[in-house]
């Protein structure tokens, strides 16, 4: 009887240590999977990046501008397209010309979508753009007769006169000769101006002209920042 019970113990014994073990294999190929998936995803943020940024012909072609300060290259791909494609939210169709960010996380001021540019995106924020047409942007200054209004603009304080903004950004206005919207159609080799305003976050005067337009619908910029304002604070009823 005895030996039949030291038998059953070590059985027992046995029995525990290989479960012991499995669990300890399990936890170590569990560990690796988690490592392989950091790993995986670091990778994929990697090729992201890649896949947005503009080719070295394109900056190769524009390096002189880029020399200049408060300039650079972008590329906004189309959101119908990639949304729902990359981890970047919003499929990188946005920029930030402050935060140098395709992600629409980063306080963006330009989106593309539909052969359409467009500004201000959620809440109380606004913002104009004007087509310039197919000029140079070595040409587009503070004093640029499109820009001064755009320069001298005050944004208002309090959310009923924001919204007014916000609906004539809808509908557009002229001033002069030209035409300010918050939506533009895309004009390949044309230049743009920019005012985006976002309460509580940035105010910022940008130029910026559509380079080229590569064959998945995607856009490269070429920009340079004008004028950062202070920062607007909203008074919200």
């Amino acid at each position: 009887m005895t030996r039949r019970l030291v038998s059953l113990a070590v059985q027992t014994f046995a029995l525990v240590l290989l479960i012991s073990i499995a669990g300890v294999a399990q936890s170590q190929d569990r560990g690796k999977i988690e490592k392989d998936i950091e790993a995986l995803r670091e990778q994929l943020k990697q090729k992201e990046l890649e896949f947005l940024s503009p080719s070295a012909e394109d900056r190769a072609q524009f390096a002189e501008f880029l020399l200049q300060r408060d300039t650079g290259l972008a590329r906004l791909l189309p959101r119908e397209k990639y949304r729902d494609k990359l981890t970047l939210r919003e499929g990188g169709a946005y920029y930030s010309f402050t935060k140098l960010s395709n992600s629409y996380d980063r306080e963006p001021q330009i989106g593309l979508e539909q052969e359409y540019l467009n500004t201000g995106f959620a809440g109380a924020d606004f913002g104009f753009l004007a087509s310039l047409g197919d000029i140079p942007l070595e040409s587009v200054g503070l004093d640029h007769e499109a820009v001064k209004y755009l320069a001298t603009f005050d944004p208002p304080t309090v959310e009923p006169e924001a919204r007014v903004q916000q609906r004539r950004s809808g509908s557009g206005f002229e001033i002069g000769r030209t035409r300010y919207k918050g939506r533009l159609p895309v004009m390949v080799g044309g230049s743009y101006i920019l005012r985006s305003i976002s309460y509580d976050r940035f105010d910022v005067l940008v130029a910026f002209r559509v380079v080229r337009q590569d064959t998945d619908g995607s856009l490269i910029l070429l920009w340079k920042k004008l004028r950062e304002f202070s920062t607007p604070y909203l008074m919200r009823s």
